[in-house]
Formats: structure tokens, C-alpha cells, sequence
């Protein structure tokens, strides 16, 4: 089957082209980056260029849909945000007789910004941190408990998401929050931080009914908030509640969410919904990538068992670009990668699940790159997170867009 990924730049769409190679799948990837991260894999066999998708969602969908013609692809599988102007566009979608796999609209609207997402999860009943929403810029600049996070309705990979430790930040949340127009778009979400370890849940659902489930725990924080090290777990009680989320929404597709492992339980803090990094499941031996495809070719999905838990898993070029990012110093970044190749310390029986080097060279070089860069300048962390992150990002502007153009009718191919 020929499938062509949304995007080429994250660690899910590099994650996912890995799985669907492995199962004899011919993979190409979406980006506007010619030298995205999924060019470097002998995975993936084109790089299709397209429009940023965040500037102009509709420009980036009529791109995908004529590359998808073009190509005659049999799929076009959504790893990143780009599965909102998708899910608003599925009309245009099926004029265009390309398959995809993405839930309802009024599903996704449901839960894609915070401010929704904290509204949904309350109505359920699920827990959440003790949450606010200031709908006025005087309800942030009156704000005295702390320390609290502030988020912003729309950001991607914690962009949007500031920890506020004192009144003296304020000010800044404020004229960050002008500028996204977050109070024209439902408010700032004041957040209380919660004591405990972060657990990624990721789900696949079929109209409703659950048939992947998985959940790993943050081992160790790696650059920009991502996880360089992970663990599986064995967690019914998110299975529960994310059963619930998507029975509720009619969910179709891929569903997402992180928690903080407190001492009551899963705590939700924020709900993404796509894919998000599907490697750990695989190797704990639950397969998000499949079920997805079958879904999106008009097939069922049988519900999946449990994974196994305490299965170890790293990103090693994660762990490089965390090592610069919070030490500023250049040596740690080699430091990672000496006891990754000895297999010490959180090293020692882990998995490389983003560029496994021994069975595709071409992985290799991302890490190398980042190595140099970092070991001459440690600030270089930033360019790789901020160049990843901007080629797959939702922006403000672009989700108003896509709201604006879903509310005045189905769309036109």
C-alpha cells in the first residue's frame, strides 16, 4: 500500500513511517522542509513539498490533496495537527477520492484547543488539575496563587505554555496572550501544577468504541518538555477514562492525551487529538499505526490486549538536545551519546525508538548533526526544536481559519 504521511518533520510522523516500511508499506511524507527529520531514513521514499501548514491550512490541504492524486497514494495518514483542517475538510477529502482516517469536526473541536479540552474533561467528570479560565486580560494581572501554568487556548509541543511562578510574569503572559488573541478566543487556562510523574496516553478509536490502548511513563525530559526516556505502564484507569472521552465524542481515529501520575491518579492536562509517537506501544506490543490504516481503508479494527509494561524505550536525539538545553554546556551532549553506545545507565536494556542506526545508517546523521552542533554552540538546541516543531504546528490564526471555513459549510475540492 502506498501511504503518504501529513507531515515529515516530527518524532510521530518519524516513528510512523518506521512501522508502516517495516509492514511492507511504500511511505512518503508532506513537508515544507526539504531536510526534515524523515528525510534521514531509508523508511520514507520521497519528501512531497507542500505549504506551511500552520500559515495557511487550506493552502497546505489543497497541496495534499493534489500530491495525493498525483501520487495515487492509497492513504494520506495524519501524524500531526494537520488533522484538523482534515477533519473540517472531509467532504473535499472524499471528493477527492483520497482515504483518510480522522474523527468528526464537532469531535475534534470538542477537545483541540485547551479552553474546549478543560470544558469536555469536566463535563465527563474526569479529573483535572484545579483549573481557570481568565477570559480578561485583568483576571491574569490579578492572579496571586502560585505557581501556576498559563496556557494558551492553541499551542503545539508546549509552545503557548508558560510556567508562572510570581506576579512580576505576569505582564508577559498578558501581552503573549494579546498577540495569540487568546481572550477572543476563550481566555488564558490557569492550571495548578500537580506533584508527580507524566504519563503519555495514546488511543485508537472506531467510531466510538476502543480498539488500541497504551500508556508509557516520561522517564527522563528531554529538549522542549519531550520525553527522551520512557517506560510502559500497566494504567486501566486512564483505559477507563479515555474509553469514556471517546465513547462520549463518537471518536474516529487516533486519540491522545498526558496526565500527571499524583497520588489520586491520573491528573489530565492536556489532550491532543492525533497520534502522538507510536514506538513504545509497538514495542510493548500494541499497535496504534495498524488499526488506523484498516480504519482508513473502509476496514475493522479487533480490539488490541494490553501492552506489556516496563518496557524501555529512549530518543536519543531528544536526549542530546535536552543535555544542551538544560545544562548550556557542551560536554553532556557527548556524554549521552558515549552511554547510549555502552548501553549505561537509563540506557542499559532501552530501545532506540526514533533513529535505530544499526539497521538504517541514514538514521544516524540527525544525531551526528545535532552532536556537533550543540558540542560548538549548546544554544543550537533551539534550532532544531523550533524548526521541527514550526513545520507541522496549528497556529492561532490557522485554527481560526479552519473554525471560520468549517461553520460556513462542508468545503469544496
Amino acid at each position: 500500500m502506498r501511504v503518504l504521511l501529513t507531515d515529515g518533520s516530527g518524532l510521530t510522523a518519524r516513528q510512523t513511517a518506521g512501522q508502516l516500511a517495516d509492514a511492507g508499506h511504500v511511505v512518503e511524507v508532506l513537508s515544507p522542509d526539504p531536510v526534515c527529520l524523515a528525510r534521514f531514513t531509508r523508511k520514507v521514499r520521497g519528501v512531497r513539498r507542500v505549504p506551511s501548514f500552520g500559515a495557511d491550512p487550506f493552502g497546505w490541504l489543497e497541496a495534499a490533496l493534489s500530491i495525493c492524486r498525483a501520487a495515487e497514494a492509497d492513504v494520506l495518514f495524519p501524524t500531526q495537527e494537520q488533522a484538523a483542517v482534515l477533519s473540517a475538510g472531509q467532504a473535499a477529502v472524499a471528493r477527492a477520492g483520497v482515504r483518510t482516517i480522522v474523527p468528526s469536526f464537532a469531535a475534534l473541536s470538542a477537545v483541540q484547543d485547551k479552553v474546549s479540552a478543560f470544558g469536555t474533561l469536566k463535563t465527563l467528570g474526569l479529573p483535572q488539575p484545579e483549573t481557570v479560565v481568565l477570559t480578561d486580560p485583568a483576571d491574569v494581572s490579578a492572579w496571586d496563587r502560585f505557581p501556576v501554568f498559563m496556557k494558551l487556548p492553541i499551542g503545539t509541543a508546549t509552545t503557548g505554555v508558560r510556567l508562572i511562578r510570581d506576579s512580576s510574569q505576569l505582564p508577559v503572559m498578558i501581552a503573549q496572550a494579546r498577540a495569540a488573541g487568546a481572550f477572543e478566543d476563550g481566555g488564558v487556562v490557569a492550571q495548578a501544577p500537580v506533584a508527580g510523574q507524566l504519563a503519555m496516553i495514546q488511543s485508537v478509536f472506531a467510531a466510538g468504541e476502543l480498539v488500541a490502548f497504551h500508556a508509557c511513563r516520561r522517564v527522563r525530559e528531554g529538549a522542549s518538555g519531550g520525553a527522551s526516556h520512557k517506560r510502559s505502564l500497566d494504567l486501566p484507569a486512564a483505559r477507563e477514562h479515555l474509553a469514556v472521552l471517546g465513547r462520549r465524542l463518537a471518536w474516529h481515529g487516533a486519540l491522545s492525551a498526558d496526565a500527571i501520575l499524583g497520588p489520586d491518579g491520573p491528573a489530565y492536562i492536556d489532550v491532543n487529538p492525533r497520534l502522538v509517537e507510536p514506538a513504545n506501544a509497538r514495542l510493548a506490543g500494541v499497535d496504534l499505526v495498524t488499526p488506523m490504516l484498516e480504519l482508513a481503508c473502509g476496514g475493522t479494527a479487533s480490539v488490541q490486549p494490553p501492552g506489556r509494561p516496563d518496557v524501555s524505550t529512549h530518543q536519543l536525539l531528544l536526549a542530546v538536545l535536552g543535555a544542551a538545553q538544560h545544562t548550556g554546556r557542551r560536554m553532556p551532549a557527548l556524554t549521552e551519546v558515549l552511554a547510549a553506545a555502552r548501553h549505561r545507565g537509563e540506557y542499559r536494556g532501552s530501545i532506540e525508538e526514533l533513529t535505530p542506526a544499526r539497521s538504517d545508517l541514514r538514521a544516524a546523521i540527525p544525531v551526528g548533526v545535532a552532536v556537533l552542533a550543540v558540542t560548538a554552540r549548546p544554544s543550537a538546541w533551539r534550532w532544531f526544536s523550533s524548526g521541527s516543531v514550526s513545520g507541522y504546528s496549528l497556529t492561532p490564526q490557522g485554527w481560526r481559519q479552519i473554525v471560520t471555513r468549517a461553520a460556513a459549510g462542508p468545503l469544496v475540492s
